[in-house]
């Protein structure tokens, strides 16, 4: 039987995940929006070919195997909570939510209703991340020493709902997640942070979200301990994206540029000055496709919703490190 989707929102990464979910073998089934009779709204559905188009609470009551949630950060816990408690598995554009109380919020209405709940990192399905697991986990590199992740853009649009507080703004939550993310895949969970920011208004208020943030990651008290930093902003570069990340460890070291992109083609992995060749693959295509097998009892899940509440707590020491300017533990 077919896997029915419902999308919410018209978002640009929807555009990403509906072919994703075709290729997956699912069926885009229904598009909800705030304004479904917008023109916008009816151009992207006929462009991606989805026969149904209502608001956001048709989706929810609609005849569904799953939802994709990517809105804006600060409605990713209502809207996806509302989708389980329908029947429906979701999956949810990172961050999952806006803190960990919220994502074990989540979680705990996934264990109730059993059903799938995934944060949207389609990076690590991506076939250079795996090469990248492969060559850490088993031991190429030897004892890690050191990570460095960094992702940042230049976001010209003074109306972007990152800008806003109040709607999950800020570069953390919108591209210094992955680099964290990447950091703990490879390394496990950190036990402190200590992070400095660049505010909107030039301070630490309330009302601010971070333009760019900068952390150290604290994995252990002893000598041979890694040292791992991350980086993230929303005024890098003129012009295109920057992702990069860089692990060294005791017998060579590799680096990956557009390393957090989830189905580039033009990406570098290099190992020990070598470039090394990867095949070509759609991380959204094979997040899907694990998603919905997940879904079905098939396999169990390589991300359960616990994953996404222990990097919501990463975030949530960071960005508290970044406002008071002193190590938080996490």
């Amino acid at each position: 039987m077919t896997f029915r989707w419902g999308i919410l929102g018209a978002a640009r990464i929807a555009a990403a995940l509906i072919p994703a979910i075709r290729e997956a073998g699912g069926e885009v089934v229904m598009l909800g929006a705030r304004e479904p009779q917008s023109a916008r709204v009816q151009e992207f559905a006929r462009e991606w070919q989805i026969p149904q188009v209502g608001s956001y609470q048709d989706v929810i009551d609609s005849e569904l195997d799953a939802v994709y949630n990517p809105l804006p950060n600060h409605l990713h816990r209502p809207w996806s909570e509302a989708a389980m408690h329908s029947g429906k598995h979701v999956l949810t554009e990172k961050p999952l939510s806006l803190s960990a109380t919220e994502a074990g919020q989540l979680a705990d209405v996934a264990a109730e209703t059993g059903k799938t709940l995934l944060e949207a990192f389609a990076y690590r399905f991506a076939p250079q991340h795996l090469a990248v697991l492969e060559a850490v986990r088993g031991g190429e590199l030897g004892e890690i020493r050191l990570y460095r992740g960094t992702f940042g853009f230049q976001m010209t649009n003074p109306g972007d709902f990152r800008w806003d507080p109040e709607m999950g703004g800020g570069a953390l939550y919108d591209v210094g997640c992955y680099p964290v993310n990447l950091a703990r895949l490879l390394l496990g969970e950190p036990r402190a942070v200590l992070a400095q920011a660049r505010w909107t208004q030039g301070g630490v208020a309330s009302g601010d979200v971070d333009v760019a943030l900068s952390g150290l990651l604290d994995y252990d008290q002893t000598d041979t301990a890694p040292l791992v930093g991350i980086d993230c902003g929303f005024d890098w570069l003129p012009r295109g994206m920057l992702g990069r990340c860089l692990v060294v460890g005791t017998r060579g070291q590799l680096e990956l540029e557009n390393a957090y992109l989830s189905n580039a083609t033009d990406f570098r992995l290099t190992v020990n000055g070598e470039v090394r060749p990867v095949a070509p693959g759609n991380g959204y295509t094979g997040m899907v496709r694990h998603f919905q097998t997940v879904a079905q009892g098939q396999e169990p899940a390589l991300y359960p919703p616990s994953d996404a509440v222990r990097q919501a707590r990463v975030l949530d020491a960071l960005l508290l490190s970044a406002r008071q300017g002193q190590r938080v533990e996490v």
